[in-house]
């Protein structure tokens, strides 16, 4: 059985956008499972269009996501002199033709056609003239179409799919300035780079038919193909930028971590039973593309946050440290100059949904000066208040270190002795060391915060009210 080999081709027009990231997925998840090749190449032709910054962006977005590519990534645009060579070897074979229909002939053509009731399609007015000379009279190269039969595969998504032939029209393969068109280049690299199957949006379902015409006119073998569905917004119309964020790389700044994004992605239009949550590795193991719906997958935010907030409860706390130190450095924030980070990342992960949340439930910790919540400082403190902390800390500074389970023995003990209930002096506490109603637990954010730091806040309070 020959190697499996699958491929993501995106055009460097732009960012990686969360279709193009899902296609790269399903691509890479085959060919992991399948003990293939994961191939990446960058379809450049459009050289006006086409940016190294947005070939960039492109491998950062593949690389944050985790997808490792095994060869490449080759660029189209290296490749122009294999597409003339094999453009030139149809024209020798009698399966392509020069055409020197101008583009006002051929709109003339068109607007005909359809005014007959008939499709706007090529008439073949080249398709049979005797080979002439070049005179420097400009000219596309054409493929010439079977204009019988049907043309048909069995899509691993969509199920079998036919084009009469007669449908389809002679296809422009290299124009006038000789760069070749995308319907050709596809099938050459595909062909040259021994592509087994070509997992892609349904938007392609109608180069497909043109493409295996040509893959079989080139003798190559023609790959399986599976088209998935097209990712909808809420409203049921095509993800685009007025739904919001698109980029891949727009999801990290937002504080996703690229495992819920992954997560995400693949459940777009994928399913195991009713699972919801996987690791890569589980994703190898349980893939597959007859398991890909029919239906578009609609994007939903909310499902994503969840699986987002999933991830950070369960992650590791170093490498969530790691993740969100530039989120603080963007608050004004230096974690060196304080607790140590992971220590707070356990205190906060329990709650954060994003990483911005995460890096905005941090800064407290390193930021002293803060205001005191105005409700909460009206409910929490009063005249007892700082004779009742300045009593507390006296027990607190007696323990040889602030440990969270002899924290708790010594707030119970002091409500005791003192007749109260912890929500007397609790929110108190709360308010002095993060200036919130809602933060981590008292025991754990004395804990962290150590003696020394604690003492202060404590203290701020019982000077601001004394």
């Amino acid at each position: 059985m020959s190697e499996v080999r699958l491929r993501f081709a995106p055009s460097p027009t732009g960012y990686l956008h969360v279709g193009g990231a899902r296609t790269a997925l399903f691509n890479w998840l085959l060919a992991r499972k399948q003990h293939g090749k994961f191939i990446l190449r960058i379809e450049d032709t459009d050289v006006a269009r086409s940016t190294r910054e947005s070939v960039d962006a492109i491998l950062e977005g593949m690389t944050w996501l985790g997808l490792d590519w095994d060869e490449g990534p080759f660029y189209q645009s290296e490749n122009f002199p294999l597409y003339r060579q094999y453009a030139q070897r149809l024209l020798d074979e009698g399966k392509a033709y020069k055409c020197y229909c101008s583009s006002e002939e051929l709109e003339a053509k068109r607007e005909q056609a359809m005014r007959e009731g008939g499709k706007p399609k090529y008439d073949g007015t080249c398709r049979n003239l005797p080979p002439r000379p070049d005179d420097g009279t400009p000219y596309v190269v054409r493929f010439k179409a079977p204009q019988e039969g049907t043309t048909a595969w069995d899509d691993l998504v969509k199920g079998r799919i036919s084009f009469e032939n007669g449908e389809l029209d002679d296809l422009i393969i290299q124009r006038t300035d000789g760069t070749p068109t995308y319907n050709f280049v596809v099938v050459v690299d595909d062909a040259s780079m021994g592509m087994t199957t070509v997992i892609r949006g349904d938007d392609h379902v109608n180069n497909t038919p043109r493409q295996i015409l040509l893959y079989r006119a080139l003798g190559s073998p023609v790959p399986a193909f599976a088209h998935v569905p097209m990712i909808l917004g809420a409203d049921k119309a095509r993800l685009s930028k007025r739904h919001g964020a698109t980029s891949v790389m727009a999801y990290r700044d937002m504080g996703f971590l690229p495992e819920a994004m992954v997560n995400y992605l693949v459940r777009l239009g994928w399913s195991c039973g009713d699972e919801e949550i996987f690791s890569l590795k589980e994703l190898i193991q349980k893939f597959s593309i007859e398991n890909v719906g029919r239906s578009a997958g609609v994007f939903n935010t909310e499902k994503l946050i969840w699986l987002n907030a999933h991830y950070i409860k369960t992650g590791d706390p170093v490498r969530l440290a790691g993740l969100v130190t530039p989120f603080l450095k963007e608050r004004g924030v230096d974690p060196t100059s304080g607790p140590d980070l992971t220590a707070v990342v356990k205190t906060l992960q329990e709650r954060a949904k994003t990483m911005l949340e995460l890096a905005d439930g941090a800064v407290f910790y390193y930021n002293a000066g803060f205001q005191y919540d105005e409700k909460g400082a009206a409910k929490a403190f009063n005249e007892q208040t700082p004779a009742l902390l300045t009593g507390l800390w006296a027990r607190l500074a007696a323990l040889p270190e602030l440990a969270a389970p002899a924290i708790e023995v010594v707030f119970k003990e002091f409500c005791e002795e003192k007749g109260i209930k912890l929500g007397q002096i609790g929110p108190a506490v709360r308010l002095a060391l993060s200036g919130t109603t809602a933060s981590p637990g008292i025991f754990e954010m004395l804990e962290v915060l150590g003696k020394d730091e604690s003492h202060k806040r404590i203290q701020r309070v019982i000077d601001t009210i004394g």
